[in-house]
C-alpha cells in the first residue's frame, strides 16, 4: 500500500483533502502532519521566515522516516520551500497548487488570481508565471486580495469569508479569462464564483490529489485505471 504524507500549515483543509483521497486513491494510506503555528508565523512576519523553513523541512524528513512514498505540500504560502527542499529528499514532493497553475497557464492568457492572504498571492503568481514559462506561453495576471477573509474564516464567520472573496472576484472578473483560487481553503467558493462571474474557476485540492495519483502511477506504487 502506498503512503502519502500530507503536510498542513493550518487547520481545516485536511477535512476537504481526505474525502478526495478516499475517492481518488482508495487504497492509499494518507498520513496528516498538521502544524498551524507555521502559517501563523508566516502571517505575523509577512513572509516565510528561516525558522518556518527549518520546521517545514523537518516535517518533510519526518515523512520520509514514517515510510511515506510521497509528500503532498498543501500550503501555497510555503510552496517555494518545497521547491528548495526537493533535491534534499529521497521521495518526491507534490505541491497542491502546481497542477492548477500549469493547467491555467496552458489554457488561458488573462489569469485572475484570488487570495485571502498576501503571503499566498505573490507565490501563486510566481508559480503561474513559471509554469507558463515552461510551456513557452505568455500570460497576464491580474490579482485581488480578499482582505480580512482568512481572519473571518478562522474566527468562525464563513459567510463573511465568502462575501469578501466574491467582492474580490468581481473586481477582476472583467479583466480575466479564468479565476485561480490561491488557497485550498477557498475551494468552498468555486461553484459560487463560477455562477457570479461566468468564468471558469480553478481550485487546487482535487487537481493536487490527481497529481499525486499520476506520480504514484508513474512510480509504480498504484495501478493505473
Amino acid at each position: 500500500m502506498a503512503t502519502v504524507a500530507a503536510i498542513y500549515t493550518g487547520q481545516g483543509l485536511s477535512e476537504r483533502i481526505q474525502p478526495i483521497f478516499r475517492e481518488v486513491l482508495p487504497d492509499c494510506r494518507l498520513v496528516s502532519i498538521i502544524d498551524d503555528s507555521l502559517i501563523a508565523d508566516v502571517i505575523r512576519s509577512g513572509y516565510v521566515t528561516p525558522a518556518v523553513t527549518r520546521r517545514l523541512t523537518q516535517y518533510y524528513r519526518h515523512a520520509e522516516e514514517i515510510g511515506a512514498d510521497m509528500i503532498l505540500n498543501t500550503c501555497s504560502s510555503v510552496g517555494e520551500v518545497a521547491d528548495w527542499a526537493r533535491p534534499m529528499l529521497d521521495i518526491p514532493i507534490i505541491k497542491i497548487d502546481e497542477a492548477m497553475a500549469a493547467l491555467a497557464a496552458s489554457q488561458y492568457r488573462n489569469i485572475g488570481v484570488l487570495a485571502t492572504l498576501p503571503t499566498t498571492l505573490e507565490p501563486t503568481k510566481r508559480l503561474i508565471q513559471r509554469e507558463a514559462g515552461k510551456q513557452n506561453r505568455d500570460v497576464q495576471i491580474v490579482d485581488a486580495l480578499a482582505k480580512g477573509a482568512y481572519q473571518a474564516l478562522i474566527s468562525g464567520q464563513p459567510e463573511e469569508h465568502d462575501r469578501l472573496i466574491l467582492e474580490a472576484a468581481r473586481s477582476v472578473a472583467q479583466q480575466a479569462d479564468v479565476l485561480v483560487l490561491a488557497q485550498g481553503s477557498m475551494v468552498r467558493m468555486e461553484e459560487a464564483l463560477q455562477k457570479a462571474t461566468n468564468l471558469p474557476v480553478y481550485s487546487s485540492p482535487r487537481l493536487g490529489v490527481m497529481a499525486v495519483k499520476a506520480e504514484l502511477e508513474r512510480m509504480g506504487k498504484v495501478n493505473s485505471i
